[in-house]
């Protein structure tokens, strides 16, 4: 984070479920050595046991601001900079819960609403009854429905859209590989990285390989470019300082429009073998 932070990066995102408090609370460390102007996100609105990967989704009034307090309490800090719904609970109205976060608003506790993982009607009925400041949805190469409605609808909002595993996992590494993931890594379990999926994948990235060779970048920092310059921001994870470092060197790669065009046309939507979560994974997505 610190180097993170020395390069540049002033946003910092995470969530309350992210090791049940402990992401937030280390956010709280690093905000406490000296990084006033760091701007954090995090999130609410998915319970789970520690250590368990089953979940539900919870977005009652009482229990969203239960969630900002400890969120505040977590990261020492009087006001979240981004404050997103992490999963919006079906069968609940949106306005109900956007209207919760506008009270939150306008007690100071947050400063902006987001919503993740939404459906574009989601996001009009929610931007109606306040002004939502970003969406938070997968998308990569691999992951491409955001594209159909939920893009468009931003754009016609003037809602930012936060592009989160833009590099799919690591798959869009181009060296990811079953053995080196750790057995409690979720991958294992996930549809896209079975044995034979993985495969199958790994071998559709010929394309974004020889465009990285071109630009004399690697594939991760060639999928990265991609999705800034459709327009998104883009929000990846890494535990290696190199990988860190060559992340943040992908916002001065520009690809051509020819160069954006083959990635297109070769990793078309659905193009990748797998579902991106298992069932449990799935819950709360494009409500």
């Amino acid at each position: 984070m610190d180097r993170a932070y020395e390069l540049g990066v002033r946003m910092f995102d995470t969530a309350d479920m992210y090791g049940n408090g402990h992401n937030e609370e280390l956010l709280a460390r690093f905000l406490k050595q000296g990084h006033p102007d760091a701007f954090i996100a995090t999130k609410f609105g998915i319970r789970k046991a520690p250590g368990d990967y089953a979940r539900s989704i919870d977005n009652s009034p009482a229990y969203i601001r239960q969630a900002c307090e400890a969120s505040l309490r977590c990261l020492g800090v009087e006001q979240i900079g981004l404050y997103y719904v992490h999963r919006a609970e079906a069968g609940r109205s949106i306005e109900e819960t956007v209207q919760v976060l506008a009270d939150l608003m306008q007690a100071g506790k947050i400063a902006r609403i987001g919503l993740s993982e939404v459906s574009a009607d989601t996001l009009r009925r929610a931007h109606a009854v306040h002004s939502v400041a970003a969406v938070q949805s997968e998308y990569s190469l691999t992951t491409r429905d955001m594209e159909a409605e939920v893009l468009p609808a931003c754009r016609e909002l003037g809602v930012a859209f936060v592009a989160y595993s833009p590099l799919g996992r690591g798959l869009l590494s181009g060296s990811l590989d079953r053995d080196s993931l750790a057995e409690n890594d979720f991958r294992r379990n996930a549809p896209r990285f079975g044995d034979e999926a993985l495969e199958a994948n790994n071998a559709r990235l010929d394309t974004l390989r020889a465009i990285a060779d071109m630009r004399e970048a690697t594939p991760s920092q060639v999928a990265l470019a991609w999705v800034l310059a459709k327009g998104a921001f883009a929000i990846p994870g890494t535990k290696r300082l190199t990988y860190l470092e060559q992340n943040i060197a992908a916002a001065s790669l520009r690809l051509s429009a020819d160069d954006i065009a083959r990635l297109d046309r070769a990793y078309a939507p659905s193009s990748f073998t797998g579902e991106r979560y298992t069932a449990e994974g799935m819950k709360g997505v494009n409500v």
